[in-house]
């Protein structure tokens, strides 16, 4: 008799379906076909085999079962990724998306049977136009980087209906995230970077002499206030007033609008389009927990050419309407209704004096964790932070620890990494984002983990770091040889 695999108690591996595969077994017991001659049509049209699995309904059922419980998620604990907003999912939100008025409707149903719906829709509009100050609202984009899409293709729109055709540069920070200048590149513009400056802000002198060289060749500028370094741009009103003076727009990234939110609006600071990240600031889920959603707000003038569909009220009725000159439509039907629903349910249960409380908890949070921890680790820049601070390993590096041996110390200890070597900017980086919803305690034992890590690399006990994580189902990846014979398919194992 052979010895039983050692699986690690109750900590279960799976493995691929595929082969988990015998001749044979099946799942799913399908009726009889009445319809002789539709199955023999079928049969004729395909019939090799397709290489799918033979697996009976428990081994499907406890396969993902087994890989879920290998997953993290904001409900399983602490989650601080920089500039990406992971706070708590209110279950009162979901109970609100499960409401059969809104979750079973169709998207081709007749508009007069979802006259609810519509309005919904219509009155999340507003709650952003006036967050914002931007009074016209598109909620059709689907994520955070097709927000940014319908807003440059808005843009785009604008100037070519003046006859601007001309107008392709936009100036981008060396700061900000990947999607911005991916985005513009998409629609067609050119990009030119604006250098930051020792402070993590936007180098004025340098924006200035961009505008000169390139003034009447300019579609617009595309910045995250506060910026990725956890920053607010003091200068951001100059720069406004600069981009508007050389007949551009002002395109705000609004990742990291939950350190501002109701606090600060956009528009008051010469904003002429902005994004919103609902699955960030307005806590409705990420990713695989989501979808997400990018509506994006613009001024009056930019309205015509928003994405369609546009939700109107004429006397008491609610309407799709088409913008003028829209730019066209960037998703299927009416973007991501579920989220619309959460999204509306967190403000409404806020309020907007909640909405305030929001960012000054986001802000107290993080400057509460960089107060604690600029004595034990680098922060490249004096002053305080926003809604997430910035340290490094340049401290620990001279002690043989990297940031990347810091963020695998504390998958071993039990916590969520950061964001690591974002923004590029940064040598080392490690972007903290605590969230307003997080308790002290939590962020505490979050704290005290750093500081052990700190402190055990200045002792010269960190070379064991560099082996880190060891109880997690999977350990340190050989990343060189990941790249240098990637494994792409399950075929190649």
């Amino acid at each position: 008799m052979s010895a039983p695999k050692e699986i690690g108690g109750l900590n279960h591996e799976t493995e691929l379906l595929i082969k988990q595969s015998h001749e044979g077994a099946c799942g799913v017991d399908l009726p009889e076909v009445e319809n002789t001659k539709l199955c023999l049509r079928i049969g004729q049209t395909k019939r090799e085999k397709i290489g799918l699995p033979q697996v009976n309904e428990p081994q499907v059922i406890r396969h993902f079962i087994r890989l879920s419980n290998q997953n993290y998620s904001i409900d399983a604990g602490f989650y601080p990724l920089g500039s990406c907003t992971m706070k708590h999912n209110p279950r009162l939100n979901e109970k609100m998306a499960r409401l059969p008025g809104f979750a079973d409707i169709h998207p081709l149903q007749d508009q007069s049977t979802i006259q609810g719906a519509l309005e919904l829709m219509f009155n999340l509009q507003n709650w952003l136009a006036t967050l914002t100050g931007l009074p016209a609202v598109s909620l059709a984009p689907a994520a955070g980087a097709q927000g940014e899409l319908a807003g440059m293709l808005t843009i785009k729109k604008a100037h070519e209906s003046r006859g601007e055709t001309n107008r392709k540069i936009v100036l981008i920070p060396d700061s900000a995230h990947g999607t911005n200048p991916a985005t513009a590149a998409i629609c067609g513009f050119e990009i030119k970077v604006i250098p930051s400056n020792s402070e993590g802000l936007i180098d004025i002198l340098l924006f200035k002499k961009l505008i000169a060289e390139h003034g009447k060749n300019i579609a617009g500028t595309m910045i995250t206030n506060p910026n990725t370094c956890g920053k607010f741009e003091k200068n951001i009103k100059e720069i406004a007033d600069l981009i508007h003076e050389a007949g551009a727009y002002f395109y705000c990234d609004g990742a990291n609008y939950n350190a501002i939110v109701g606090k600060v609006k956009p528009a008051d600071i010469g904003v002429d389009v902005m994004h919103f990240n609902l699955h960030k600031t307005f806590s409705t889920p990420h990713g695989g927990g989501g979808p997400g959603s990018g509506p994006i707000a613009v001024r009056k003038e930019l309205a015509e050419f928003l994405p369609t569909p546009h939700v109107i009220k004429e006397g008491e009725i609610y309407k799709f309407t088409t913008p003028k000159n829209s730019c066209g439509k960037v998703k299927g039907f009416s973007g991501q209704f579920g989220m619309h629903v959460r999204a509306l349910s967190y403000m409404l249960s806020h309020g907007a004096d909640g909405l305030q409380k929001v960012a000054e908890d986001a802000v107290l949070s993080a400057n509460y964790i960089l107060a604690k921890l600029k004595n034990f680790y680098h922060a490249p820049f004096e002053g305080n932070c926003m809604h997430e601070c910035l340290l490094t390993d340049k401290i620990q590096k001279a002690q043989g620890v990297s940031t990347l041996d810091i963020a695998k110390a504390l998958v071993e200890y039990g916590i969520h990494p950061m964001t690591i070597f974002f923004p590029l900017v940064v040598s080392g980086a490690m972007l903290i984002e605590p969230t307003e919803t997080e308790g002290k305690e939590i962020i505490d034992e979050f704290i005290n983990v750093m500081i052990f890590i700190a402190k055990e690399a200045k002792e010269g006990r960190g070379e064991k770091f560099h082996n880190y994580p060891l109880n997690t189902p999977r350990r340190r990846l050989d990343d060189i040889k990941a790249a240098k014979n990637p494994i792409t398919t399950w075929m190649q194992l």
